[in-house]
């Protein structure tokens, strides 16, 4: 036998069940919330911010990459992005200082996914860009990391 739950306005009208909870919550009347909802919901928000966070390192990298390995293609759109996903990390770190060190537990597996796309973008062999990062994650996410970028690969970097 099935047991289906029972449709709920949290499933019709999500906005009406924020609203309303809200209000619940501003009445205190707890005894009236929609416990289960309420946590999921708490739960997904904090996992938003940890995806975004993945998400804005990878293209954050991938740019990064992008600028140090192909100087010739170096572009204001490239610059912008780079600008902007640290912006936004940075914006999120300051909203929920707890997360600080998130992005150094994800930096692998965000730099991973980079360099893949890096190699897709540019044409090049996922070879030609380092297994590890090459850059730290104080120097992704500080504002006025460029020199690194800027001055020429060695050859050692360049046949890497």
């Amino acid at each position: 036998m099935i047991v289906s739950k029972p449709v709920t306005i949290y499933d019709q009208d999500f906005n009406l069940w924020i609203e309303q909870t809200v209000d619940l919550l501003k009445a205190r009347r707890f005894d009236q919330l929609d416990i289960e909802n309420l946590i999921d919901e708490l739960e997904s928000m904090s996992k938003r911010d940890r995806r975004e966070i993945v998400s804005r390192l990878k293209v954050l990298l991938l740019h990064l990459l992008k600028w140090r390995y192909q100087p010739g293609q170096r572009s204001n759109s490239w610059r912008s992005s780079i600008w902007n996903n640290r912006e936004e990390i940075s914006q999120i770190l300051k909203d929920s200082p707890s997360l600080r060190n998130y992005p150094s537990t994800v930096m692998a597996k965000a730099y991973a996914s980079a360099r893949q796309g890096a190699a897709i973008e540019t044409g090049l062999a996922l070879e030609t860009f380092p297994d590890i990062s090459p850059f730290t994650v104080d120097e992704i996410l500080d504002p006025d990391f460029w020199s690194a970028l800027v001055e020429p690969l060695s050859n050692t970097e360049q046949s890497q």
